[in-house]
């Protein structure tokens, strides 16, 4: 339960015996707080009960007689009683207790509204001390009362300390770990910015159940209509049962934010009522599907499992993936879908006039998170279910400003491209991503983007955010791409469609063209000549179906595990072969791998085969040159076919994998290193030095993914060539592109599990 930092309070003064304040102190003696915890509250019955439970060791009805020798002072009072409470404090303590880089005295609150707090302790003592830092803890129970205390109440929790620019960090540092000690997550926040955030996400729910209960009570003096109330409505309104007292002071304490929100769900309310009215089927769908993805989202917050919350500041759950030396590789199966193909179905169905219908849709974070953009641009899309989405296409300008940035988690492709898109719309937007994404370079796509017309700022480094600004002219340019990137590629060709004239962009080396390819499948034409490729603005796109392929990227760890694993027989479905993207086939190959192509045909204008793979001892080559960009996602699949191979591998012209979701040469390096296999790393590439003479090629031991999801898989495949164990941690991103990773890999016969990995506070 405890922070990494201890509490070197001798005394704590808890201001406040109630549920939150009784809770602390059970959180503190379960944590095994040394020094002493009293606390003042108005009911002496509470102070006796506290004392008999063993969670205070002192405490009065009076507050000045309990100042002197407190270190630590957490008011957790009613908002509405701080201005008392903080003039007494300010009576009792001498100002320069509170002042310097590391006051004696340090005061923090619980208050679920900061700017009401904040005035109080200028009221109080005439500036904001420097020993103050004012804090909410998000957590609670309809219980109240010290007998309800709970020591696991903070647990898992936030709480957000919302610091002045006088506040001293050490007095932040201090109740930085009071809460971390409790098992709560700290986050930080201005006093505005929480309180409209609070005003939306606690405040505003609770107005609205008091308000629904109370109108249909108000209806039925017996009250009998809630004989016939189902399960929904009591979880609706389970909240309007809370305290009436609190919850009167709280909308006193923070009415301006309170009625903002109000406002705003206001206007949500009437674009329904104008909906249900006017029977707008389309306008209904893309409501409700757009609130139900959002609410799964939230559930995914809640547990820590994907997305991270609105304050952008914890980390996600961490997951360590463990694989057991040895195992197999056998048997038929399908993996997922293209992850390119399908981010880029939702971009090409919501802006194409009609219903697109797509099959085999990857339902991964990443392309979940494009989904979800889209609908908050104001798209009606159904699904996904079982790799069904259907999109309602509103056309070429249809699309309508999100209210909030869009967040695109892990997905640096949807970035990029996204940027494209959204250069020619009338709206400004903001893209923000994950940590991780928010370390990858953007400028490649910002600079042509700004040739064109578009006004994009980014953060330091050419790095997301990226702000992209409305109602930009773009005009076509003809555009030499420095490196070969097909996201960049594909950005420019996206914000084409709203320039004015021609687009024309030149590649260096072949880059997957699966945009061109479905921009003409959509009806829109797009030319090539040898190395460039170009289409006119102006354009519309009409409504196409689409049957996604299973990714080649995700069919490539199966791929290396058969290949490297003797007694292997495995044959991968539907697996898209486009020419731009079977850079891994045609390498495997020429290092020997017995790989064959059946049940080739055409599938939405993009080529699909059956992969079939049986064991054959593998040979170190040096890859061409001109297969690098056409296997570029694949490469940590392949460095471990390299380390289980006879010779050297010898790898150049890849500096982009330095840029990915980490530097990927490095990465695996560093992985490739801890079990032994040896290497020579280079500025652009690798030389790996091959073991695959023995069945056990090199050892184990633990892995740092860096939240690679492609890094984490690879070592999973590493394991069946293993001597011992190898443990990789940090894997949760592998659900951005490959949900049910270790259940597939598990059913063709690799040893591995998923475990939580322990976050330290």
């Amino acid at each position: 339960m405890g922070g990494t930092t201890p509490v070197n309070e001798s005394r704590i003064l808890i201001v406040g015996l109630g549920l939150i304040g009784g809770s602390l102190a059970a959180a503190l003696r379960a944590a095994g707080f040394s020094g002493t915890i009293h606390s003042c509250d108005p009911d002496p019955g509470e102070i006796e009960r506290g004392i008999q439970m063993g969670l205070i060791d002192h405490g009065d009805t009076r507050l000045a007689p309990l100042v002197e020798g407190a270190t630590l002072i957490v008011l957790a009072v009613p908002v509405l009683a701080m201005q008392g409470v903080m003039a007494e404090l300010a009576a009792a303590l001498p100002p320069e207790a509170l002042e310097g880089e590391s006051p004696r005295v340090v005061i923090t609150d619980v208050g679920s509204t900061k700017a009401a707090v904040r005035d109080c302790a200028l009221a109080a003592f005439g500036r904001l001390p420097a020993g103050l830092v004012l804090g909410h803890p998000i957590a609670g129970s309809e219980k109240s009362g010290v007998a309800a205390s709970n020591p696991r109440l903070y647990i898992g929790h936030k709480v957000i300390l919302t610091p002045a620019p006088a506040t001293a960090p050490a007095a932040v540092a201090r109740v930085l770990a009071l809460w971390q000690a409790c098992g709560a997550e700290v986050l930080e926040m201005g006093v505005d910015r929480h309180d409209q955030v609070l005003a939306r996400t606690s405040h505003l729910p609770h107005l609205l159940a008091f308000s629904l209960v109370d109108t249909l009570a108000r209806q039925d003096e017996r009250l009998e209509i809630f004989r016939y109330a189902a399960g929904g409505f009591r979880d609706f309104t389970r909240i309007a049962g809370s305290d009436p007292v609190m919850w009167r002071d709280i909308f006193t304490a923070n009415r301006d934010a309170v009625l903002a929100s109000l406002d705003d769900f206001e206007v949500g309310l009437g674009r329904l009522r104008r909906a249900v009215e006017a029977g707008d089927g389309d306008a209904m769908l893309a409501i409700f599907d757009r609130a139900s993805h959002a609410r799964h989202y939230f559930d995914s917050l809640l547990n820590q499992t994907s997305y991270q919350a609105e304050y952008q500041m914890q980390e996600q759950g961490k997951l360590t993936f463990r694989a057991a030396p040895g195992g197999r590789v056998a048997g038929r199966i399908r993996v997922p879908g293209d992850k390119s193909i399908s981010h880029r179905s939702i971009m090409l169905g919501a802006l194409a006039e009609g219903v697109t219908e797509v099959k085999g849709f990857l339902e991964g974070e990443d392309s979940l998170a494009t989904l979800q953009a889209f609908r908050e641009m104001g798209v009606a899309i159904e699904g996904p279910h079982q790799g069904r989405v259907t999109i309602h296409g509103v056309g070429m300008h249809g699309l309508k400003g999100p209210s909030g940035p869009l967040y695109v988690g892990n997905a640096g492709t949807a970035m990029r491209l996204f940027a494209g898109l959204l250069a020619g719309q009338a709206f400004s937007t903001e893209l923000i991503g994950d940590a991780s994404l928010t370390k990858r370079p953007m400028g490649r796509v910002a600079d042509p983007l700004r040739l064109m017309g578009a006004k994009i700022d980014t953060a330091e480094g050419g790095r997301p955010p990226l702000k992209i600004h409305g109602g930009q002219k773009l005009r076509g340019i003809n555009y030499d791409m420095p490196m070969a990137s097909a996201q960049v590629k594909s950005c420019l060709l996206l914000a084409g469609l709203y320039a004015e004239g021609e687009t024309r962009v030149r590649e260096p080396a072949p880059t997957r063209d699966h945009t061109e390819r479905m921009l003409t499948g959509f009806g829109y034409r797009v030319d090539r000549e040898g190395d460039t490729c170009w289409l006119q603005g102006g354009g519309k796109l009409t409504a196409a179906p689409i049957d996604v392929p299973s990714d080649i990227s995700s069919a490539t760890f199966f791929l290396v595990a058969a290949a490297i694993t003797p007694g292997s027989n495995l044959v991968l479905e539907h697996v898209g072969i486009n020419p731009t993207r079977i850079g891994v086939i045609n390498i495997l190959k020429l290092m020997g791998a017995d790989l064959r192509l059946t049940n080739e045909h055409e599938v939405g204008g993009e080529p699909v085969a059956d992969l079939h793979i049986r064991y054959a001892p593998l040979k170190g080559i040096d890859i061409p040159l001109d297969q690098v960009p056409l296997a570029i996602d694949e490469f940590p699949a392949l460095f471990i076919a390299a380390a289980s191979a006879t010779g050297t591998t010898r790898l150049r012209g890849a500096e982009e994998l330095r840029v990915k979701e980490s530097d990927r040469i490095q990465a695996m390096a560093d992985g490739m290193a801890t079990l032994g296999i040896e290497h020579t790393v280079r500025e652009d590439g690798i030389d790996i030095v091959g073991a695959g003479g023995s069945d056990i090629a090199y050892g184990g031991g633990r892995i740092d993914s860096l939240g690679d999801h492609r890094i984490a898989m690879a070592f999973v495949i590493a394991s069946l060539r293993a001597g011992e164990e190898i443990l990789i941690d940090d894997c949760a991103n592998v659900a951005t592109s490959f949900p049910g990773f270790t259940e597939l890999a598990r059913v063709v016969g690799l040893r591995v599990g998923e475990e939580a990995q322990e976050v330290k506070a």
